[in-house]
């Protein structure tokens, strides 16, 4: 099987332009990891009947178009539930006496606050007491606007911070180093970034997701109109090895939150879906 890239600079205004260059590339499976393509996709596939389309992060429809979500609320869980249960470790010279934890999202909206939720229902079901500090930074890429928004919460009590937007979260993370707190990775393992300082990263595994579509396809098994999630049963979603931050970590707190992961692949526990559920009452937004 052999494949080819297609990109640009503009993969948003540029949308329709590109899936039908890519349509007429000879292809037969394209992907598309570019969530605001979800209506675009629908329609330019309907042009190319005979190519195999996928769409990741969002739902898009069409007979030969598969959508590909990822339950990044699980891990938010298990990472509020760790923010939880770490932001009362008073041994921790990171942590003060505040029962008080933040969350920078990089904009409102379904996609973004989903991990918000996850993140607020993980740490209230260890402890309702805690406060959780809600802000967005309206921007991906400011890290001067995620430095100052982590400084503010830090002020106000905080000990551990959470960001949840882009590139502005190295700013986040300089904050947290600065003030002796902690920060919360995303996407990607950042534990590295601050060794010591991120406490873990909350990871989404495109890569695996996006091997076992193509897999699917090359098998014959396309799910051509249907959409797929990945979660933490699939290894999609989840924490960090807490390479730097282990030893700081409680071991009954590492075997709570492989109690808690199991429960959640077991359906014990329901971590709330904003994109399926709507807005639950403890979340007040910003």
């Amino acid at each position: 099987m052999e494949g080819n890239t297609i990109e640009s600079d503009d993969v948003v205004g540029q949308g329709e332009q590109l899936l039908r260059r890519a349509g007429q590339s000879g292809v037969n499976l394209i992907v598309d990891l570019e969530f605001s393509h979800n209506e675009i996709i629908g329609k330019v596939a309907q042009d190319f009947p005979d190519n195999s389309w996928v769409i990741f992060n969002a739902e898009a429809e069409g007979d030969n178009v598969a959508s590909v979500l990822f339950q990044e609320q699980e891990g938010s869980y298990l990472a509020g539930a760790l923010a939880a249960m770490q932001t009362t470790n008073t041994a921790d010279p990171k942590i003060n006496a505040d029962k008080v934890i933040g969350v920078i999202g990089g904009t409102a909206g379904v996609g973004i606050d989903k991990f918000l939720v996850g993140f607020m229902q993980g740490a209230q079901d260890i402890d309702p007491d805690i406060e959780v500090l809600t802000a967005y930074s309206n921007d991906f890429a400011d890290p001067a606007k995620g430095q100052q928004l982590a400084q503010s919460m830090f002020e106000r009590g905080a000990d551990i911070v959470y960001s949840v937007a882009g590139g502005t979260g190295a700013g986040v993370i300089q904050a947290a180093e600065e003030a002796n707190h902690y920060a919360i990775g995303v996407d990607d393992n950042q534990d590295g970034s601050a060794p010591g300082t991120v406490l873990t990263s909350v990871l989404k595994r495109t890569d695996l997701a996006v091997e076992s579509v193509v897999t699917d396809y090359a098998a014959g098994n396309f799910p051509g109109g249907e959409t797929v999630t990945f979660g933490l049963k699939e290894d999609a979603v989840g924490l960090t090895d807490f390479e730097f931050t282990k030893d700081a970590i409680a071991p009954e707190t590492l075997t709570k939150l492989d109690q808690l992961k199991q429960q959640i692949i077991d359906g014990d526990i329901k971590v709330w879906n904003v994109v399926s559920d709507g807005y639950p009452d403890f979340y007040q937004g910003n």
